[in-house]
């Protein structure tokens, strides 16, 4: 009942929000925003009148939110402005007696200036209908000489403009996140922001259950010549979920807004690789839609693995050598249709379902030979076949109310359902290549949620800016796994010693939150906000009840920026919630690799994190400079803890534990040069001191357990265009070591070059990339250790590569002025999985309870 009610307070207080939104002195009725540079004492005192009314020419409907600016004609500077209302109409009032013209503007319509505008003491000068024309047949005539920004830095978010990166093409969103600053993305896929992975991904701000099981398996279902930007929010406000306690990750797809037919082909073929892309759009009048589809294979992916370790058990070392020959195969797909609708001018939803399909299989053969102290050595092969499939359906519904600019209302709907499966298979042989015994492990998962969340925003006077909303998220993820071993006559039946059963986990949540911005005449930004969430959870196993418990945290955020003479400074605190995902949670026994076991645990709690930033940025002629210093303290971490098995010869077990304390303090260092319109290049570096200490319980003895050091790593980019449609691009990374609470992760790096040749107008184009050229194959070598035990693993990966790509593009479109579009559900919560490499087979964990 306690709940219910708590859920039922927190979603009603957002539908009757529009109702108590009217503030003392708003009225309710606030003025539109002033164009900027025109509000504050700029504004001219008098009480004279400007009005007037603005219409389509072809159509003679008025265009709500044209803009309006009111120049004074002596001084040529800003006085006034405003924007037109519904029906496109406007007015400008307490103006001073004087001379001056007004400029009227929207996109898709050609500029009108009216000019020799005079202005009497107390006059009221109704202007009359003013008419603007499409700007639709200049679009073929256009030029652009000039490049957008490749980086561009908000308040509390960096763009990275993915859509001029010519060396996407056939590539997925992996490819594309290596290069945006702040980020790192290891060969598996792992993103980590500021060395934390404890992030979430968004995709056009929309969750899904399939990031939430895995995002290195998500990325490589998102094509890259689809994503227009990618945002790192790094200090969200408190409208995001309190989820991640890194940052948030948002990847922006390509979208339009124009009229008529479209379809964008693309393809690519590579030596690893191959995708297929289709992508169409119609829109007529007040309905447009979407359709597409995304399919890429992968092959030819060749790893090879040496691992060495030793365990002490009862004080009896035993020494282990493994050697590994292993390869993966793969088919991603991803597809989508949409559909958005105009109920009214100032009223709009949208719906769409997508549909991601996964099929990713891994073969691996292992030889092992075990030497224990006082007996013989034994040898053993073991050959495995892993496969993880998933298929992953969103469907939303979303609607958006608004009232005039900055005032708006939102109700988003989300349905999410994930069906997983990660099973192995493992035929074991001796040391004479015979047949001994074979093994099976199956994990059959489903994760489903249902989300609903209502946002409002009003405007107060002219520089602030109020919103507030609640959200409710039901999920319910099951898990069915188990463990056989062949019988003689070829079946298989369950091993009595390894766990086996079902985990059923629900987790509710109820939030509300609150957030205040604050602009000042001097251009001084003041955003602070308060949320709070309350989890419900239910969790059980075939064991019995999981005693995890419910709880609730409230979560500030606090971000402040001041520009002056090209330079902003930014300020940022927030704390963030990470709440474990099922891999970390699943009982389930993945011993893919006797050698390597992996098991969750049930009984995690979150871990709470305090992020602090002090950023600097600078634009210097055609150098834009960006320096940010943070500090991130995690209480409660959620860390992986290895020991030596008591059953298994040699083997160690990886588990879960809220052990730890974490301390991370550092610098993100990035600049790039726009050396000519058509040239520009950058360079980037992140480094940070790590600190992680935590404590864990070994046969009954409490043992302390710590690590520090430093993490670097680095990269630079560079890209022109030249005549005749031809372009190039060039970009490497490095990676260094990475500090783990037991020892450390080996580092890695990345290059890629490529060139491109637009033709037909721009409609078609070829493209050429290779990467990691120069070399076969490069190691990652990682070692753990701690009194009972030291592992060193060392992975080879030959990932050299090249791929040709081609693209054309059907259709005829002609600009429809944009409306704002209904907003969607945005569910940035749930740790993802990644992190340690495996030196076998990929888990055969679940799906993540989101």
């Amino acid at each position: 009942m306690n709940k219910l009610f708590l859920a039922s307070i927190i979603i009603l207080a957002t539908f009757v929000s529009p109702a108590i939104a009217q503030f003392p002195g708003a009225g309710g009725t606030a003025q539109p925003k002033a164009l900027p540079g025109t509000a504050g004492d700029q504004t001219p005192k008098g009480n004279a009148k400007l009005s007037g009314a603005i219409v389509d020419s072809s159509s003679a409907k008025g265009i709500e939110f044209a803009s309006i600016a009111l120049y004074n004609k002596a001084t040529g500077q800003a006085v006034d402005g405003t924007v037109a209302d519904e029906k496109g109409k406007f007015t400008l009032s307490k103006l001073a007696a004087g001379d001056y013209k007004v400029l009227i503007s929207f996109i898709g319509f050609v500029n009108k200036t009216i000019d020799n505008i005079a202005i009497g003491k107390g006059q009221e000068l109704y202007l009359g209908v003013i008419t603007l024309s499409s700007n639709t047949k200049t679009l073929n005539e256009v030029t652009v000489t000039g490049q957008a920004a490749l980086i561009e830095e908000k308040v509390d978010r960096l763009v990275y403009n993915a859509e001029k990166d010519i060396t996407a093409k056939g590539g997925d969103a992996t490819d594309i996140l290596r290069k945006v600053p702040l980020l790192t993305v290891d060969l598996d896929g792992n993103v980590s922001l500021r060395g934390s992975q404890n992030i979430r991904v968004l995709v056009n701000n929309k969750p899904s259950t399939i990031i939430a099981n895995s995002v290195a398996d998500a990325l490589k279902q998102i094509p890259a010549d689809q994503i227009k930007t990618v945002e790192v929010i790094t200090s969200p406000s408190a409208k995001y979920d309190a989820e991640g306690s890194g940052g948030i990750i948002n990847i922006i797809t390509k979208k339009n807004s124009l009229q008529g037919l479209n379809l964008n082909v693309d393809s690519g073929i590579g030596n690893r690789g191959s995708i297929l892309s289709l992508n169409g759009g119609y829109r007529k009048g007040k309905a447009g839609f979407t359709i597409g589809g995304f399919g890429r294979g992968m092959y030819n992916t060749i790893t090879k693995t040496n691992l060495e370790q030793t365990s002490i058990v009862d004080n009896v070392s035993t020494v282990t050598r493994q050697t590994g020959d292993g390869s993966s195969r793969g088919l991603f797909g991803n597809y989508n249709l949409g559909f958005d609708y105009d109920l009214a001018k100032n009223q709009s939803i949208t719906a769409g379902v997508r549909y991601g399909v996964r099929n990713f299989r891994s073969q691996q053969d292992l030889m092992t030979r075990i030497m224990k102290t006082g007996e013989m050595d034994f040898n053993t092969a073991r050959n495995v076949d892993a496969k993880n499939l998933s298929g992953t359906i969103d469907a939303n519904i979303d609607y958006l109310h608004t009232f005039k600019p900055q005032q708006e209302w939102s109700i988003s709907t989300l349905y999410s359902r994930n069906d997983l499966t990660n099973d192995f298979d493992a035929d074991i042989l001796n040391g004479s290549s015979e047949l001994v015994n074979r093994q099976r492990n199956l994990n059959k998962s489903i994760n489903q949620e249902f989300t609903f969340q209502s946002d409002y925003q009003t405007p107060i006077k002219k520089n602030q800016l109020l919103e507030f909303g609640g959200k409710a998220i039901f999920r319910e993820v099951t898990s069915a796994y188990n463990f056989l071993i062949a019988e003689p006559t070829g079946d298989f039946r369950p091993e009595l010693d390894q766990p086996a059963g079902d985990l059923t986990y629900h987790q509710n949540i109820a939030a509300g939150y609150s957030s205040y911005t604050y602009t000042t005449k001097k251009r001084y930004t003041f955003k602070g906000g308060l949320r709070y969430e309350h989890t419900f959870i239910d969790a059980s196993t075939n064991e019995g009840t999981v005693g995890v418990g419910n709880y609730g945290v409230l979560v500030p955020s606090v971000n402040a920026s001041k520009t002056f003479k090209g330079t902003t400074l930014k300020l940022g605190y927030n704390r963030r919630i990470q709440r474990p995902g099922l891999q970390q949670l699943n009982p389930n026994f993945n011993s893919a690799n006797p050698q390597n076991i992996t098991i969750g645990n049930p009984e995690l709690r979150p871990e709470l994190t305090n992020n602090f930033e002090l950023g600097v940025s600078k634009n210097i002629k055609k150098t834009f400079v960006n320096a940010t210093f943070f500090g991130r303290v995690t209480n409660n971490a959620i860390s992986q803890v290895r020991q030596p098995s008591d059953t298994l010869e040699g083997a160690i077990i990886t588990t879960y534990e809220n052990i730890g304390k974490q301390h991370a303090y550092g610098v993100n260092i990035f600049a790039n040069v726009a050396a000519t319109s058509k040239i520009s290049f950058g360079i980037f570096s992140n480094m940070y001191y790590a600190t992680l200490t935590g404590q864990t319980l070994e046969k009954g003895v409490t043992r302390k357990l710590e690590n520090t050091g430093f993490v670097v790593s680095g990269g630079l980019f560079s890209q022109a265009t030249f005549k005749n449609g031809w372009g190039a691009q060039a970009f490497g990374f490095m990676q260094g070591n990475t500090v783990q609470l037991q020892g450390y992760q080996g580092g890695f790096g990345f290059y890629t070059v490529g060139v491109k040749k637009e033709f037909a107008d721009k409609k078609a184009s070829v493209g050429l990339a290779a990467e990691n050229f120069l070399s076969r194959r490069f190691k990652m070598h990682t070692e753990l250790k701690s009194q009972e035990f030291n592992q060193v693993n060392d992975i080879y990966m030959y990932n050299r590569g090249i791929r040709l790509t081609f693209t054309y593009k059907i259709g005829k479109m002609t600009m429809d002025a944009p409306k704002r579009k209904a907003k969607s559900v945005n569910n940035d919560d749930v740790k993802s999985e990644g992190g340690g490499q495996q030196s076998g087979p990929a888990p055969a964990g679940g799906g993540t309870p989101r």
